[in-house]
């Protein structure tokens, strides 16, 4: 089936950035394209992790983000690409390719104070060129979520999943706090795009991750891979490229785009905000 993207914005989606963890960004980057995916090989492994590393410092503590990823060959090109969102709002993007292996693995390290709530969310990716044959991949997503407690009321402490009383209520309090404000701003973009709501699915980017062992809203499991690996290419050309952009002296701020799957199963959209206020619309038909 023909896939295609439509930008309702032209020309390069921008997103400023001052805290920037990934790759040094250069004029021939690799760029993640949608290849047919490959039947005989595939990841032996692949991981996001989020990990609490206290500091001395009263004040600020560290937070520890992995990626890795292993197929079960060597292969032309694998790559992997991560987005990091704190407080539902985007901080950094990690991106590594390396040509003719099978491992990838980076980590980055930010600083932060107080309580936040810590989501990531990963690409991986791996181009099998064999000879005159067509060229074929391998893909995988993965995610993790982190809070961390830090609160002059409560000894400093993280977690995935909460295990006491008080734990469940700072991720209550948190999860409350940020859903209200990433909700806002997806129902203003659904208003200003005039999209009628009730024929769509709704998903954050952060969520993808759990497509990999279930279809996509309005998808057969079939067409769910193929669909999911398109996605990830527009993304990564209409979205994650605009953070190179690192002459720019504002903060990354935009929240995490809201995914609408379309019903009927035809089509997706991806709406977001930059970090100037500009509001992007991206579809893509299957």
């Amino acid at each position: 089936m023909k896939k295609s993207w439509k930008a309702a914005i032209v020309g390069a989606v921008i997103l400023a950035v001052t805290l920037y963890f990934g790759a040094n960004w250069t004029s021939d980057q690799m760029v993640i394209q949608y290849f047919p995916l490959d039947k005989t090989h595939s990841f032996k492994s692949y991981k996001t992790e989020l990990h609490f590393a206290e500091q001395e410092d009263e004040n600020e503590y560290e937070v520890v983000w992995d990626i890795a990823s292993v197929s079960d060959k060597p292969m032309y090109l694998r790559q992997d690409v991560s987005l990091l969102y704190v407080n539902g709002r985007l901080k950094g993007v990690m991106n590594k390719w390396i040509q003719d292996t099978a491992k990838i693995k980076k980590q980055s390290t930010l600083h932060g104070e107080d309580s936040k709530k810590y989501q990531a969310v990963t690409f991986h990716q791996g181009e099998i060129h064999q000879d005159d044959l067509p060229i074929t991949s391998i893909q995988a997503t993965s995610s993790d979520t982190l809070y961390v407690i830090d609160s002059p009321l409560t000894t400093r402490t993280s977690f995935r999943k909460p295990q006491t009383e008080e734990e469940k209520k700072w991720k209550q309090r948190l999860d409350h706090s940020i859903s209200q404000q990433i909700n806002a701003q997806w129902d203003e973009l659904i208003a200003y795009y005039q999209v009628p709501e009730k024929k769509y699915e709704k998903a954050a980017l952060t969520d993808l991750a759990k497509y990999n062992t279930q279809p996509l809203p309005g998808t057969s499991k079939e067409n769910s891979r193929r669909i999911m690996g398109q996605l990830w290419e527009g993304l990564y050309k209409n979205y994650i490229l605009g953070i190179a952009d690192t002459k720019s002296t504002h903060p990354i701020q935009s929240y995490i785009p809201l995914i609408l799957f379309d019903k009927n199963g035809k089509h997706l959209m991806v709406l977001f905000e930059d970090d100037t206020g500009k509001k992007h619309q991206l579809i893509q038909y299957y």
